[in-house]
């Protein structure tokens, strides 16, 4: 098997959702030359938000790390559908990570290696990144991570 970002996922057990559908009056990402923007992603699972919460306070590091996790599997699906093919990723420049945190909660940058761990491991080389990991007072529908992603593309 050729060694591509779609093997590696297959390889983890991971197949990529249908990318999710805007929640509001945005669009789900923006492609202006080389650079895809996608807009935040939530951990979702199914269609439901699988990590709610705030860190510090109901849910715990692993938990957080796994919502993070699951936000990158959504940034990857949306990734697919505004290319088409997972391999015109030239690079992962950015990750944007907002952590619904407690106030004396302030590991944000643990909770945020759920997602840079997983697309080191999904993109290779490509995968890494730079990165800022923001604690908030919340999300929107609860959720205990949401992050954004800005990649090179072909």
């Amino acid at each position: 098997m050729t060694d591509t970002i779609e093997s590696r996922l297959a390889a983890a057990g991971i197949q990529l959702p249908v990318a999710a559908a805007p929640a509001a009056n945005y669009v789900p990402f923006v492609r202006f030359g080389t650079t895809l923007q996608t807009s935040g992603q939530l951990p979702l699972e199914g269609g439901k938000i699988a990590v709610a919460g705030k860190l510090g306070a109901d849910v715990p590091l692993e938990d957080g790390q796994h919502a993070a996790k699951l936000c990158a599997v959504n940034i990857l699906a949306q990734a697919k559908a505004a290319l088409g093919d997972l391999e015109t990723i030239g690079r992962l420049l950015k990750l944007t990570v907002f952590v619904a945190s407690d106030p004396s909660f302030t590991d944000q940058h643990k909770v945020a290696n759920g997602a840079s761990d997983f697309l080191v491991e999904m993109l290779g080389e490509r995968g890494r990144h730079a990165r800022s990991a923001v604690g908030v007072p919340a999300l929107p529908m609860n959720a205990a991570v949401e992050i954004e992603a800005t990649f090179e593309v072909a």
